[in-house]
């Protein structure tokens, strides 16, 4: 594949989500919707930002899937969308276990190494 080819393709979603949680921010509101869904004005109280910019970052987790919203009358409100987050978790977890395999597979090398100078 050329880089121009991967360059046009659309990245995985993973990659998305994943972008979305690198920033402090949107790490804390999702955090705050775990507990319980909450108005754009609830969200961005506790940060000291303009509010457009407060709003990018809810556009940006919206646009991964972490987040819907839905407005009634001039509220708009969100919620949590766990579905992502267990796509993470999951790609973390395969992580996980190849690295724990990698290193079991190292310590056993080591310990052989051990046997023969001994």
């Amino acid at each position: 594949m050329t880089s121009l080819q991967s360059a046009t393709q659309t990245p995985p979603p993973i990659d998305g989500i994943f972008r979305a949680l690198s920033d402090p921010t949107r790490r804390r509101v999702v955090e705050r919707l775990n507990r319980s869904p909450a108005s754009v004005s609830e969200l961005a109280q506790p940060f000291d930002m303009a509010l457009p910019s407060f709003i990018e970052h809810l556009r940006v987790l919206e646009g991964c899937g972490l987040v819907h919203s839905q407005k009634t009358g001039r509220v708009r409100t969100y919620r949590l969308a766990p579905e992502p987050l267990k796509l993470a978790e999951n790609w973390l977890a395969e992580q996980r276990t190849l690295w724990e395999r990698r290193l079991d597979q190292f310590d056993a090398y080591v310990m052989t190494l051990k046997e023969k100078d001994a």
